[in-house]
């Protein structure tokens, strides 16, 4: 799990909902303290047990540069409700928790934050194979792609293993009290070895117990069985970057950097990071993406 380092949301960032066609989506939305949003928007999107937090360290300095950027969370991840508690409108069809149906809500999110204009687009881990269900869809206007620590299909090796393990333990009970009961089984110890602050500790639980269960095993299913599409995104011909941790765990960094030269990305290695530089190295990371989408705005789609 990615673990902030603070909570309370810097000068220009504040917390809304968005409204969807089907429901709310919860985002921190950050624009600059002073200045005018005169460049392209931009929208995050989480991992696997993440949410829009994990990105808190990056959003008062991403919108300086002169452009609004919003994080969100998932359906039925945190703050966002799943489709297990809402009522949409009539003839207006809910999100599940699959990756395509995911990435159409992303693709919404892109729609409402841009106003039907272009948006650069950031999906971390789990979030980078949403982001590329969302730059599939033809309707979605997308000004680049950045996908951060993840990878072009299924997870492999300890975190494989780490999802099938949760699926095991959920399947047979998706219930708020059963994950409750791995929360002080299984996943306390670790908030509190990534951790020395109470209060993040407190806000990592909240999450985790705020999460659909039903959302986790999908995801989690998603994780382990998600096809390879990079050739399909190639030739989207989108402006790409590849960016992940120089001790990056998650996916491989050979199958990482393989992606990236089928995309004819630019690939990034944050040193001394891991599978969050989005939490790790901050100013790094808000760096390399302010430069970036910098650089696809001045000249264009390639």
């Amino acid at each position: 799990m990615s673990t902030p380092e603070f909570l309370d949301p810097p000068p220009g960032v504040r917390r809304t909902d968005l409204r969807l066609s089907y429901g709310p989506v919860a985002a921190l939305r950050a624009q600059p303290t002073s200045g005018g949003t005169v460049l392209t928007p931009a929208v995050l999107v989480h991992g696997f047990t993440g949410s829009k937090e994990d990105f808190i360290a990056l959003l008062q300095s991403l919108a300086q540069a002169g452009r609004e950027v919003v994080a969100i969370d998932l359906p039925g991840t945190y703050r966002s409700p799943g489709p297990e508690t809402l009522t949409p409108p009539p003839g207006v069809e809910l999100p599940d928790y699959r990756l395509s149906s995911l990435g159409a809500v992303v693709g919404e999110v892109l729609d409402v934050v841009g106003d039907g204009g272009p948006v650069h687009l950031v999906g971390h881990s789990f979030g980078g194979l949403v982001a590329q269900e969302a730059a599939l869809t033809e309707l979605t206007p997308l000004s680049s792609l950045t996908l951060m620590c993840s990878g072009p299909g299924a997870l492999s090796g300890a975190g494989a293993d780490r999802a099938r393990n949760l699926i095991a333990a959920l399947s047979m009970d998706p219930t708020p009290e059963r994950l409750r009961t791995l929360w002080d089984e299984r996943f306390a110890a670790e908030a509190r070895a990534r951790t020395p602050k109470p209060e993040v500790v407190d806000f990592l639980r909240d999450r985790f117990l705020n999460t659909s269960a039903l959302a986790l095993i999908r995801m989690a299913e998603d994780l382990l069985g998600a096809r390879d599409r990079i050739d399909e995104l190639a030739e989207v011909d989108l402006p790409a970057l590849v960016i992940y941790g120089e001790n990056d765990d998650a996916w491989p960094l050979a199958e990482q950097d393989g992606m990236a030269e089928r995309l004819g990305a630019r690939r990034l290695v944050v040193p001394g990071a891991g599978h969050s530089p989005n939490v790790e190295a901050p100013e790094t990371t808000s760096s390399a993406l302010t430069s970036f989408w910098n650089e696809t705005e001045s000249v264009g789609r390639r």
